[in-house]
């Protein structure tokens, strides 16, 4: 799982594999070690309530990504529009959090999906 900051958003983006394991159930994220004794885990699983959530301690996070969502979004894979949620993290300040798989690895496992437009007339 790729994972970016930038000030107060989250992008969190995963290949096929991990989407795999997601949707098994499994937990993905990932684990980068800052300094010796001080590391910054990013983690994601999946929820059966329709609201996302974030709960965390310092260095630590997981993200908990409605699992109808999920289903929904993975309908239209291979795609380069994720899921987006702004979530509150005390007082007015909020975390945008922008989930997405990743398009080019989308396209070498699902191939190009032909997408149909509506006829003007």
């Amino acid at each position: 799982m790729k994972v970016q900051l930038q000030e107060q958003t989250l992008r969190l983006r995963l290949d096929e594999a991990e989407l795999a394991a997601l949707q098994a159930g499994q937990e993905v994220g990932n684990r980068t070690r800052l300094v010796p004794g001080a590391a910054l885990c990013v983690q994601v699983r999946l929820t059966r309530d329709e609201a996302a959530a974030l709960v965390g301690k310092p260095g630590h996070v997981t993200f908990f990504l409605p699992q109808t969502q999920l289903d929904l979004y993975v309908l239209r894979l291979p795609c380069r529009e994720g899921l987006c949620f702004s979530l509150p993290v005390g007082g007015e300040d909020r975390l945008d959090i922008e989930f997405a798989v990743d398009v080019r690895d989308s396209v070498r496992q699902r191939g190009v999906v032909k997408r149909v437009s509506p006829r003007s007339g």
